[in-house]
């Protein structure tokens, strides 16, 4: 275990670079390019951070059963027409819930009928339903989608597929580009494996909050040219992730039929400014000023109680569902057109989850070189969140199968990388595709399905995070909120030992009860990892990657996750 003395050091560290950081925070709501395709390159917006760090806690959820009701201040948020209960469907439709994966039609270019099918059949073996289908103006992606549809009818299990429009990449001023989206549209919701809600063929978005296609504004070119255009009226359920405050969500009242809450995947708030406010809200503030006149003891309880402080207060932001309540609230601006538009009883939520977030473009590309906290189990976090107020989720969407520009995809690396090289080959995540199965289980049927097999997962960055790189695109912003740690998710079957590694000197031993469990460990420079889970002096599972290593001196700066996953035989 990290030593007091190491801890001190790195805490007051990390003050100074907090200290030194002057960097403005950007809006939250502002929008990224999803659209990493082969032909173009389209920039978008950065967020800043700071250094948090955090504790080695082991978090444990029950191995099955029925899930706790939600939290009142989350169910006081439902949905209401002026006050009054809402009116359901005269024939009401059985409440489902589903669970979709973002699929980058531009990472797809050379695709077979066959690609489809494997990352169809892989996709539904770990709990997913189906695909949203993001795609961009290329020529050529709509015979990526058209053999996605086919590869699904012929898989024959009822896997889903939608249409995720990409508006930082689809032209959105004239009427004409809107003519282009509705033909796109209207050439799929036909087909068999489109993705209904409310008997209406789901479409989505990312960004288009800003296209008029040629109106004053874009709340009415999308009601014209769109929604209530006589192509589509009544045919599509429009859930789409406009990046504005939800609270507006009204002035869009005769557009949407639902939110799609990208943003709610990560926790984007963490910023440099907001944790130097913790930091300085907390003791330690006062610690540096007691160097000169007080013991040595003193001065690490203080700083031991700061730390103590900002960790629990951004475990508590990590997977929060906040952003959640925020957006189902303002959803109730809704409620009267889509009551009167589409027979619907309440507005149709999708929420986000998202295991990681890094990328890492130069100026001389996509210019995108920033990451979003991702550390203390973020994935296993907002699952959790998302499980525990599944009432009023109707879809969660996976962030992502295959964006390996943003290194957060769960499906195996093929296709063609959009430059994405240099941070993405070599770091499989396919582990956290297998840990997706057991979420989605609970997520969709309330109830924790029961553990089977003794599992391991494990995952850490591949060097420190201030390690000095020859790297000509830099650090990313908000680089130092990363933690050297070991992150692990285990599940076992009965009460077990575990123990953690990362070299001879560094091992830490947990007694584990039956079900799921949330470890950690530091790392240091040039450690590896390993896990084992033993009962009764047997090892049960044993995880030792030969790949990974934590390296002290990279050739470039990597915060992509290396993920690793190991079962009893």
């Amino acid at each position: 275990m990290m030593s007091r003395l190491s801890l001190l050091c790195l805490v007051l560290l990390s003050l100074f670079a907090v200290q030194a950081i002057a960097i403005p925070v950007k809006k939250l709501n502002n929008f990224r390019s999803r659209h990493h395709s082969l032909a173009e390159a389209v920039s978008g917006s950065k967020s800043t951070g700071a250094s948090p760090h955090t504790l080695n806690l082991s978090t444990i959820i029950p191995t099955s059963g029925p899930l706790d009701s939600m939290s009142s201040k989350f169910l006081s948020s439902a949905p209401t027409r002026r006050g009054k209960k809402l009116k359901r469907d005269t024939q009401p439709i059985p409440s489902s819930k589903y669970v979709a994966a973002h699929h980058m039609i531009g990472n797809t270019y050379p695709y077979t009928l066959q690609d489809w099918l494997d990352d169809i059949a892989l996709a539904h073996s770990s709990g997913i339903d189906g695909f949203a289908l993001n795609i961009g103006r290329d020529e050529w992606q709509p015979d990526r989608v058209s053999d996605a549809f086919d590869a699904a009818s012929q898989f024959g299990l009822d896997f889903k597929l939608f249409l995720s429009l990409d508006m930082t990449s689809m032209p959105c001023e004239t009427a004409a580009d809107a003519q282009t989206l509705r033909n796109l549209v209207l050439k799929f919701i036909s087909r068999s494996n489109y993705m209904q809600v409310n008997c209406q063929s789901l479409v989505s978005t990312f960004s288009g909050e800003s296209c008029t296609f040629g109106h004053k504004s874009a709340s009415d070119g999308w009601s014209s040219e769109f929604v209530d255009h006589s192509d589509l009226q009544g045919k599509i359920r429009f859930v789409p992730s406009f990046f504005i405050d939800p609270s507006s969500f009204g002035s869009f009242n005769d557009v949407m039929d639902g939110d799609f809450n990208w943003n709610s995947g990560w926790p984007i708030q963490v910023t440099a400014d907001f944790v130097r406010n913790l930091i300085s809200d907390a003791p330690v503030k006062n610690a540096l000023s007691l160097l000169a006149t007080t013991s040595f003891n003193k001065i690490v309880s203080a700083v031991d109680l700061s730390l103590s402080s900002v960790k629990k207060a951004l475990g508590q932001i990590i997977g929060s569902p906040d952003s959640d309540v925020q957006h189902v609230h303002s959803l109730a601006a809704l409620s009267r057109n889509i009551a009167s538009r589409d027979g619907a009883s309440k507005p149709t939520y999708m929420a986000a989850v998202s295991p990681w977030f890094f990328t890492h473009y130069g100026a001389d590309s996509y210019d995108k070189n920033f990451i979003y906290l991702s550390d203390q189990h973020l994935y296993s976090k907002r699952w959790e969140s998302l499980i525990a107020t599944r009432d009023q989720v109707d879809i969660v969407q996976i962030l992502t199968w295959n964006d390996y520009g943003e290194s957060h995809y769960i499906g195996p690396i093929k296709g063609a990388q959009p430059n994405s090289q240099a941070w993405v080959d070599g770091m499989d995540h396919i582990g956290w595709l297998d840990l997706t199965s057991y979420y989605a289980a609970a997520f969709k049927t309330g109830s924790f399905p029961s553990i089977e097999k003794d599992k391991i997962f494990m995952w850490s960055r591949t060097h420190p995070t201030h390690a000095t790189a020859p790297d000509p695109v830099g650090q990313p912003t908000n680089f130092e909120l990363f933690e050297d740690a070991v992150w692990a998710v285990v599940m076992t079957t009965a009460p077990s030992t575990v123990i953690l590694s990362t070299s001879s000197r560094n091992s830490m031993t947990f007694h584990v009860p039956a079900g799921l469990t949330k470890l950690s460990i530091p790392i240091s420079a040039g450690d590896e990892m390993q896990g084992i889970i033993s009962r009764d002096g047997n090892a049960i599972v044993t995880l030792h990657p030969s790949n990974f290593t934590f390296r002290r001196n990279p050739e470039v700066y990597n915060f992509n996750a290396f993920v690793a996953s190991a079962s009893a035989d």
